[in-house]
């Protein structure tokens, strides 16, 4: 594939997986609290950078919570979508830097790499929370990032790394994602003939 093919498609797909973080979270009937349990406007990033790669994953993840608030008014702007566009981003780079870097690139690789993407944009969320609550005279106390960033997220983490390997193992059987194996005996590990 050409690369002026490859943007173009890349383009498309994370037009689409922008689409489906504005969509998503009307599953939930815009609820903050089911909202925040179950993350459905981090799928679509997540999928996103494994799929098309970092650049555009950290891109949806950026403009997705501040274009969401704008629209729909939900996540509130200031301090939720403004630190939800950082943590993102993280999500959207490591999650694709570190898969599209692996020696291969099927299930297994996904594991790695999903899980640090979810630490990384968890340590990135508490950060801006500290500067935008610190900025308006807030403090954001360790409970509060951990009940934010963990206990009360654990629907969501769980919801994550089932689905997203499960939609990209769907997505490799119909041959729309393609999983790279090193040589035939790494390949005969990871599932493919």
């Amino acid at each position: 594939m050409s690369k002026m093919r490859r943007q173009t498609k890349n383009l498309t797909l994370s037009a689409m997986f922008t689409a489906l973080g504005l969509v998503l979270p009307m599953l939930t009937g815009n609820i903050p609290q089911i909202g925040s349990m179950l993350l459905p406007m981090h799928i679509p990033v997540f999928l996103c950078s494994l799929i098309c790669g970092w650049q555009y994953g950290l891109a949806v993840g950026a403009i997705l919570p501040l274009m969401r608030s704008l629209l729909f008014g939900m996540p509130p702007l200031h301090p939720v979508a403004i630190a939800m566009t950082f943590e993102m981003a993280a999500y959207g780079f490591v999650a694709g830097f570190l898969y599209n870097r692996s020696r291969w690139q099927c299930i297994v690789a996904l594991y790695p790499a999903v899980i640090a993407a979810l630490l990384a944009g968890r340590a990135v969320w508490g950060a801006a929370e500290v500067v935008l609550l610190g900025l308006a005279g807030n403090a954001f106390t360790w409970q509060a990032f951990m009940a934010g960033a963990f206990l009360n997220a654990i629907p969501g983490i769980l919801v994550q790394l089932t689905l997203i390997p499960a939609l990209m193992l769907a997505l490799h059987k119909t041959g729309l994602v393609k999983f790279r194996h090193p040589d035939a005996e790494t390949a005969a590990v990871h599932g493919k003939p």
